[in-house]
């Protein structure tokens, strides 16, 4: 948590400030007691009007400076808050943009959707009042203490007395809750990746009539997180009475000693007034206090949630002293495997094929046979777990992954677009693009009907495309990668939502485009790549086969039952 402050050091000036006018207004506040005392003893005891306006006058001025010294303090408190959270969440944001795939797997979508906003809004919150209140309510707690002191010793050793109590209790309370409040975020997270699976699959759960079953199970985790919740808070809500109950057990017995020197002519009246003022201070205070430890021991939880989110490695780096490969080829693969968990099988085993500027690679398998994973090492999304891959000679690893994904044009499974026009959706390969070149982008992904039944590059697309089809969708993807104008183009089962047709059509263009780049397919149809200048087939992770299309139905039996399972299927279709 405190490695988080480094982002408060621009507000130096605000966080020394808010604190500042707080306990000025406190200091006002702490001399009210002593004005009141005096309109008794001084102004009604000897029935002085002007003396009595006069303090009255008084006491408006002091509550009109503590307010002005109130509203600044909050000034400078917000300002530091609200930009303290601004750059911690911009830095997370940044930070998590740098997470490889595996790291983003491993922590889950909806936990670092719950460190940018619920969390971030706790700590904002905490850190607000901390600079509000951290000092003020000690400072007027024992400043009221001493005040009593100088008033009368013998009756302000209840205030001595019930301070080390109340303190007792409000710690007590809150370690007690710091723990369960970490533990309540950890519930929020289940919830929050619950909801998103469920919006998400909104479709699979009504096609399969699960929705009773799936709002049962979102129940069984809403309510672990009310149960955790009502837990602490009954731990929480001790604060309060149990405060009250001290508190006002020490105005009876101040009361009490105060009456009975009174009567002894020790003290006066309006002194015992500005003691029962002072512990009625106190008691408000360490309510505030009370509930100031609550919201900060929320805050101290989220802010380690996110620091462990922070702590974490922020992704690949390139890494030198590695070997070289065969510069000739664009891509080589050398008993390259990976295994995604520590202790798990591997995903990939021993691939070993090398491929040369400008050939078209197919991919193909059974579900779970490994293909995405596959392309996924060329750009290193994924990191090779055993053996090399190299582009060009050099080891991915070597490489900056920014500058081998910009040589990079990928097209993943799930066609993803963004809010904007088409133009800009384009521009995401390269943002200096020309409509000349993404219309002939457009061209090659035979995505020109597309562009020209919206009305043109200026037409806006919806959120996720929703105003698309999926083949438009899967197209303008294409389309967007080839603006890139890549070295390596992987087409990770982008073209399943497309016919015949247009899948052919788009292979021929791709063969045809200028400058030719090195073309991975990934594919469940035999169609897609059967004309490609070699063929990877993959079972079980292992590559089974490597060659071009005739040589593989002669010599790869895993091969031949897929062609032999579709063959008929499209030979109609064509």
């Amino acid at each position: 948590m405190k490695k988080l402050f480094v982002y408060l050091r621009d507000y130096r000036k605000e966080s020394v400030l808010g604190p500042l006018f707080k306990l000025l207004e406190a200091g006002f506040e702490l001399i009210v007691p002593l004005v009141v005392a005096a309109i008794i003893d001084k102004g009604i005891g000897s029935r002085d009007q002007g003396y009595i306006v006069n303090m009255c006058l008084v006491l408006v001025a002091l509550g009109l400076v503590g307010l002005l010294c109130s509203v600044t303090a909050q000034y400078f408190a917000a300002k530091a808050s609200v930009g303290f959270v601004k750059k911690l969440r911009h830095a997370l944001y940044c930070h998590i943009q740098g997470f490889s795939y595996q790291t983003l797997d491993k922590v889950g979508i909806s936990t670092l959707i719950t460190r940018m906003t619920s969390d971030m809004n706790q700590v904002q919150t905490g850190l607000n009042l901390a600079l509000r209140l951290l000092l003020r309510s000690p400072f007027v707690v024992f400043g009221a203490m001493i005040m009593a002191f100088t008033i009368d010793a013998r009756a302000a050793l209840w205030f001595a007395l019930a301070i080390p109590v109340l303190s007792v209790v409000v710690f007590g309370i809150m370690l007690m809750s710091i723990p369960l409040y970490k533990k309540v975020q950890g519930l929020l997270d289940k919830v929050l990746g619950a909801t998103r699976e469920n919006l998400t699959g909104v479709r699979v759960l009504r096609a399969f009539g699960k929705e009773e079953a799936e709002i049962a199970s979102f129940e069984e985790k809403n309510q672990a997180l009310t149960d955790m919740q009502k837990y602490v808070g009954r731990i929480s809500a001790l604060m309060n009475p149990v405060t009250y109950v001290i508190i006002n057990l020490a105005i009876l017995f101040l009361i009490h000693t105060g009456a009975v020197r009174v009567e002894a002519g020790i003290i006066t009246q309006g002194a015992v007034v500005a003691l029962y003022n002072y512990m009625s201070q106190i008691l408000v205070e360490l309510i505030k206090l009370a509930n100031l430890i609550i919201n900060i021991t929320k805050s101290v939880a989220c802010g380690k949630r996110i620091q462990s989110v922070l702590d974490m490695p922020a992704g690949e780096k390139a890494e030198s002293g590695l070997e070289k490969g065969d510069p000739k080829y664009r891509v080589q693969f050398s008993h390259a495997g990976i295994c995604y968990n520590e202790g798990a099988d591997p995903a990939l085993t021993d691939v070993c094929f090398a491929v040369l500027p400008g050939e078209t690679v197919g991919v193909i398998g059974g579900t779970g046979s490994g293909k995405s994973t596959l392309v996924n090492l060329i750009p290193r999304f994924y990191e090779a777990t055993e053996g090399r891959v190299f582009i060009d000679g050099q080891d991915v690893k070597s490489m900056d992954p920014a500058e081998l994904r910009q040589r990079v044009g990928i097209v993943p499974q799930k066609a993803v677009l963004f809010k904007g026009s088409i133009r800009e959706n384009l521009q995401w390969g390269n943002e200096n693009a020309s409509d000349e070149e993404i219309l002939r982008a457009v061209h090659i992904a035979q995505a020109e009907d597309v562009v020209a039944s919206k009305g043109g590059l200026d037409a806006l697309i919806e959120q996720g495309g929703r105003n698309l089809s999926g083949g438009q969708r899967q197209r303008l993807t294409i389309a967007r990668a080839l603006v890139r104008k890549p070295d390596i183009l992987i087409l990770d089962d982008s073209s399943s939502a497309l016919d015949f047709a247009t899948d052919a059509a788009l292979r021929k263009a791709l063969r045809e485009m200028d400058g030719r780049p090195t073309v991975f397919i990934v594919s469940q149809r035999t169609s897609s790549i059967q004309h490609a200048d070699q063929i990877v087939v993959l079972d079980d992770g292992k590559a089974v086969g490597v060659g071009d299309h005739l040589g593989l139905l002669e010599t790869c039996p895993v091969y031949r039952e897929i062609y032999e399972s579709q063959f008929k299927k499209e030979a109609a279709q064509a």
